[in-house]
């Protein structure tokens, strides 16, 4: 390929909304263009990439014995109101109707889709199991689309789902799947862990998450640097070693507290700790209100809770709703007096006494409450956000926090989509049973970005040589000096005969101004044609290398081998 006619427009400066480095980095060098607030198109140069990473992807899951097919963007509302996600999943859902008011999404993921596909086909266990894979595009209306390909509200994503007859035999698909996701991630030389994970609105009994490890991340990460437990901030555990409060149960007394609503507020009012303060928020769902309890000096996790109530629609009730539903303000709920209304209570809350809940009366708190003699608790879980520092639940050792960057997840779903699709098969008893299912998702799109903010330096990217739109690149330095050229074309032909991807520089610009371009886009090997060629040399110089080194052209055969072996090497 010759850099003059590759489409690949470059930019000096940053988008001034490019918000994260992997999207002004792509941006700038000509990989992406923004077509609308989080939708992408993809240049040359990103294509390249993105085939890359998506043939990565697909011999994985064809090693991990997955079959390839292809689904509608398009699925109708009735499967997804049937599984109940029509409602569940939000306003994230890109709803539609069609010329005959018939309703539609576009499909954010195609659990309702498959198990609806096969359902009248695989009937027999000895069809079992299977597992099918698509590389597709996906939508999801997000409300603040942002940090470029991370999060955006149409991207390229590949979803497996397998079929089985037991949860054993999940058990083994889903063990191949996690270990085709980290062969994907070492492949691309990408700093990873597999965490624990919350299973959302996908659902399911368990799932892992692949973060790749990025300051720039979304995902939230507790790990144990002692015995090597990881799990999502959504799903993360902790160990609470809290006692019994040694004291006397005293008087429960309501008093006046104006004007402060806050923990902060509260705290510093009746000069007492936060952790003497009991928390209460209220939340609304499809089932409902409820009431959640929680230390003051803790935050409440809201995935976690969602998961607990199993209501993916829960969110929490406005200053009208608690109005209406409690005759009081929000910074003065409590506990104290309510009927009618669930309450789930933090494991925090179980050792407390004579701490300090809302009045249920505006500018009034209690003080002094005990519940069991107060008010009652019959629902105690663990739904608190664990933070650095807190105790890991296996060892004990302090958890840190670190940031990284989803790019696939794997769930383990049981009978949840074949038992309200009612997807079944024969069993070798001549009986009707229900699909035992897995799903698998890995962001494609997503990795591309996912990897440039792991690999980039102040000049631009630095790719890892499995996904780098090229391996090679040949500059020549002065394209007014016939040697330079001629050897640029020839080296330039040499590596394309033995089938390694190059590009050549044959650009009429400065040589300052093609040194910077080649930084940018990223590629693992520059060769240059310049003015050592005066003494029969030409340049090597690897991108993540500050060195670089130099070979005679004469011997074709030993340039042949310096960058094969430069290529092998190549690390980061």
């Amino acid at each position: 390929m010759y850099w003059s006619k590759l489409y690949a427009p470059t930019l000096k400066e940053s988008p001034s909304d490019a918000d994260i480095k992997s999207a002004e980095l792509l941006i700038r060098g000509g990989f992406i263009r923004k077509s609308a607030s989080g939708v992408f198109s993809y240049l040359p140069l990103g294509t390249r990439v993105l085939q890359k990473i998506t043939q990565i992807v697909r011999e994985e899951m064809n090693i991990a014995g997955a079959q390839e097919l292809l689904m509608p963007i398009m699925q109708p509302a009735e499967i997804w109101k049937t599984t109940g996600r029509w409602d569940d999943y939000g306003p994230e859902m890109m709803k539609f109707r069609d010329r005959n008011d018939r309703e539609f999404t576009l499909g954010p993921t195609h659990e309702e889709m498959i198990t609806t596909l096969v359902k009248d086909e695989l009937r027999s266990y000895k069809q079992l199991p299977v597992n099918l894979y698509q590389i597709n595009t996906k939508y999801r209306d997000e409300i603040r689309p942002r940090f470029g390909l991370l999060r955006g509200r149409e991207f390229i994503m590949k979803d497996a789902y397998s079929f089985h007859t037991s949860p054993e035999s999940l058990d083994q698909t889903y063990k191949d799947m996690y270990n085709a996701y980290s062969r994907i991630c070492d492949r691309m030389n990408m700093k990873y862990v597999a965490v624990e994970a919350d299973t959302g609105t996908i659902g399911g009994s368990n799932s892992h998450e692949f973060t790749a490890f990025a300051e720039s991340g979304e995902s939230d990460i507790l790990v144990c640097e002692k015995c090597g437990y990881s799990a999502t901030q959504e799903k993360a555990e902790c160990s609470d070693d809290q006692k019994s409060a040694d004291e006397p149960l005293k008087t429960l007394t309501l008093v006046e507290t104006p004007n402060v609503r806050t923990v902060d507020e509260l705290a510093k009012f009746l000069k007492i700790e936060k952790d003497k303060i009991v928390k209460s928020m209220v939340f609304t769902g499809k089932n409902g209100y409820v009431m959640a309890l929680i230390r003051g000096d803790l935050e409440i996790n809201i995935p976690k809770l969602k998961s607990y109530l199993g209501d993916q629609t829960l969110r929490f009730a406005t200053a009208e709703e608690v109005f209406e539903k409690f005759s009081s303000q929000i910074g003065y709920i409590g506990p104290i007096g309510v009927k009618a209304v669930r309450i789930v209570s933090d494991n925090s809350v179980k050792n407390l006494k004579n701490y300090v809940v809302g009045g249920l009366k505006n500018e009034y708190h209690y003080i002094n409450v005990n519940h069991e003699r107060d008010y009652k608790i019959n629902e105690y879980t663990d739904i608190r956000i664990v933070v650095d520092g807190d105790k890991c639940p296996k060892c004990g050792s302090p958890l840190k926090l670190k940031k990284g960057i989803e790019v696939g997840q794997v769930f383990k779903l049981g009978t949840k989509y074949s038992e309200k699709l009612s997807a079944t098969y024969v069993d070798s008893d001549g009986s009707e049973k229900y699909y035992v299912m897995g799903c698998y998702g890995w962001g494609v799109s997503r990795t591309m970005a996912a990897v440039v903010e792991q690999f980039h330096d102040e000049k631009g990217i630095i790719w890892p040589k499995a996904i780098a739109p090229f391996e090679v690149v040949v500059t020549i330095v002065n394209t007014a000096m016939q040697d330079q050229v001629r050897v640029g074309h020839e080296i330039h032909e040499m590596l394309e005969k033995h089938e390694i991807e190059v590009l050549l520089d044959d650009r009429d610009v400065s040589a300052g101004f093609k040194f910077k371009d080649a930084d940018l886009i990223g590629i693992p090997l520059r060769i240059t044609c310049g003015k050592s060629l005066e003494n029969g040399d030409i340049e090597l110089k690897l991108r993540n290398s500050d060195k670089s080194s130099k070979i005679k052209i004469e011997d074709r055969d030993s340039v042949l081998r310096s960058v094969k072996t430069l290529l092998e090497n190549y690390k980061l």
